[in-house]
């Protein structure tokens, strides 16, 4: 795993767009999509606390990707999100034809972190993206954000 400097300013971003998530009383997920330029092309917070659980960043950006990308460029471009993937947004990054991703926290750390906060479980079997979607290049997570987005998980769930 190779996470440089741009990769680490678009994560920030991330987590940012999570703790906007947090403060409008939603989950701490946060994602952009980054073309090959580093320009950002879309980004969006998680938007669940309305009662749509489908409202994932993640899977925003696959739909954003589908309609406004041509399919020949979508490889290129870059996902970036304070957490990993889901099961249903990384099969909707694969089917969309998305490129890399890269995330701060893993699938593993949020299990952790929902058990000790004594949360339920998903009710999505809770897989790696390359589980999903092997094929799909990934990088993450990045152990010097896991604080920071366990905190806000925590304060989210307090909020509750």
């Amino acid at each position: 795993m190779t996470v440089s400097t741009e990769d680490l300013r678009h994560l920030e971003r991330c987590v940012a767009l999570a703790e906007a998530a947090v403060a409008a009383g939603d989950e701490p997920f946060g994602s952009v999509l980054v073309a090959p330029d580093g320009s950002v092309l879309f980004e969006d917070h998680n938007h669940v606390s309305g009662g749509d659980g489908t409202r994932h960043p993640e899977l925003a950006i696959a739909l954003w990707a589908a309609a406004h990308v041509p399919v020949d460029e979508r490889a290129a471009l870059t996902v970036y999100t304070s957490g990993e993937h889901c099961a249903m947004c990384s099969a909707a990054h694969a089917w969309a034809g998305l490129g890399r991703i890269v995330f701060a926290t893993s699938t593993p750390q949020l299990v952790a972190w929902y058990a000790e906060l004594g949360l339920p479980a998903s009710p999505v079997t809770p897989l790696r993206i390359t589980e999903v979607a092997p094929g799909i290049p990934v990088a993450g997570p990045v152990e010097a954000y896991a604080e920071r987005v366990r905190a806000l998980h925590a304060e989210h769930h307090r909020r509750g």
